[in-house]
């Protein structure tokens, strides 16, 4: 078989849900939202709302959270309608593979693998600074040497509070899902009682007359803030690589997905309406807007609490994401494009060497590595992720032998085109480095499957 004909040969679909039946299914709808608002509300809910009005819409920034979660929406249907016909491990990695060939599918895990491992070293750098800020209210300080990356002119070693944390939420993963998810359930409603308490309290401090100019940089302001919140939502595509765990997934799958949105949208236009009703719009652009408007409020006790918050915000985000890195390198191996004991389930049914070894590479890039000008390239493996998810659909529904009794995306074929239209938009408006940096990075992973994984691939094709 020639090299081009196994590039683009498409993967069984029935092998892959024979695969996954050896997963324990333990997922219900509610764990699902709990793992997708884990992953999407995070610290930044505490910081775009301030920074973005500041900057780009004023208190019209409301409506810019509300237009970018109409964008999301589309991919997240088309995630649904996928994740209820094909409820298995790897998510788009998987989808890609079964709709457009091996090659495809390959690109797509690996900007993913870039997104999910990516997003969790820059959340961990995120946790120790607000850990190390929580100390210093106590008195205590840690030693500059490990609290920031291999740096030795500047003194810094190892961020070593990124690392534990990293370590010990894996700790968590390898022992099953019934624990964690009860774990991670528990702070993310910790996270949105205190969200909540921001809104009640900071309420009684709205003054309307911050609401005026409503929209001061025109409708170009609004869009331009469109684009900037848009990266807020993302983390609900984590929800689908979970399908093999999930209990009757053509229901729950979709309800994780799309509800993680609608709850994530609310929470993010209600803190957005109380931050600008307190504060007056230029004053926000600042790292912790949300606590300059408690403390201008004489409310310091309330910030305190913001704090740990935007701590247990930042922990539900990385055990999403961890989670979803460890399943989606497991079935990459499963598949064999990356060596096979990735892909390998423990006598628990749980894939821990994949996770092993996420681990591992996630905490050193988050203990070690100054990630700020990397934290971008997030953005494009997750756009590139949505792009092929939204074209999928269309060669998903002329496939007669897969059978969906759950979601379809409504308005079919003209919504999956326009959130593919909407996610090369977005793309363009990333910087050039971002570009350069992922030209890079999908050179190696074009080098790995030429000479390890096309070699190496036990995957059914279709007859």
């Amino acid at each position: 078989m020639s090299v081009w004909k196994k590039m683009t040969q498409k993967a069984s679909a029935q092998q892959y849900l024979q695969e996954d039946v050896k997963f324990n299914k333990t997922l219900r709808a509610k764990d699902l939202m709990a793992l997708g608002i884990g992953a999407v509300i995070g610290a930044g809910i505490f910081i775009l709302p301030g920074t973005v009005a500041a900057t780009k819409s004023g208190p019209s920034v409301i409506i810019s959270f509300l237009l970018a979660a109409l964008v999301c929406a589309t991919a997240a249907m088309c995630y649904a309608e996928f994740a209820s016909t094909l409820p298995v491990a790897g998510s788009a990695y998987s989808y890609g593979n079964i709709v457009f060939g091996q090659f495809i599918g390959w690109v797509i895990g690996w900007a993913l693998i870039l997104e999910y491992m990516l997003a969790v070293a820059t959340v961990s750098v995120g946790f120790s600074a607000y850990f190390s800020s929580f100390l210093q209210g106590f008195g205590l300080h840690l030693p500059q040497a490990i609290s920031g990356p291999f740096n030795p002119g500047q003194h810094t070693y190892i961020n070593l509070v990124g690392v534990i944390v990293i370590w010990l939420i894996a700790f968590m993963l390898s022992k099953g899902m019934s624990t964690s998810v009860k774990v991670n359930d528990a702070m993310v409603i910790v996270k949105i009682l205190i969200i909540i308490v921001f809104i009640v309290v900071g309420l009684f401090y709205v003054k309307p007359k911050n609401w005026t100019p409503f929209a001061p940089f025109g409708a170009s302001g609004v869009f331009n803030g469109a684009a900037t919140v848009f990266f807020a939502y993302l983390g609900f595509d984590a929800v689908s690589s979970s399908a093999p765990e999930v209990k009757n997934p053509q229901r729950n799958l979709p309800i994780g997905i799309i509800g993680t949105l609608v709850v994530a949208t609310i929470l993010y236009m209600i803190v957005s309406i109380v931050l600008t009703g307190m504060v007056p719009y230029k004053q926000l652009n600042v790292a912790d807007p949300v606590a300059l408007a408690l403390q201008l409020s004489h409310l310091d006790f309330v910030s305190g609490i913001i704090s740990i918050g935007a701590m247990a915000g930042m922990l539900t985000m990385m055990v999403t994401m961890i989670y979803s890195s460890s399943r989606l390198v497991y079935a990459i191996g499963r598949d064999g494009l990356l060596p096979k004991s990735l892909g390998s389930l423990n006598a628990k049914h749980l894939p821990n060497h994949s996770l092993l070894v996420v681990t591992i590479i996630i905490s050193l890039m988050g203990g070690l590595i100054d990630l700020d000008k990397l934290a971008e390239l997030v953005n494009i493996g997750t756009l590139i992720a949505f792009a092929f998810v939204s074209l999928g659909i269309i060669p998903l529904r002329k496939r007669t032998d897969l059978v969906n009794d759950g979601f379809k995306v409504p308005g079919y074929p003209v919504l999956p085109i326009i959130s593919l239209l909407l996610c090369l938009a977005l793309m363009t408006r990333l910087q050039a480095i971002t570009w350069i940096a992922s030209v890079v990075w999908f050179g190696l992973g074009v080098i790995i499957y030429l000479t390890y994984g096309i070699h190496h691939s036990n995957l059914k094709m279709e007859e």
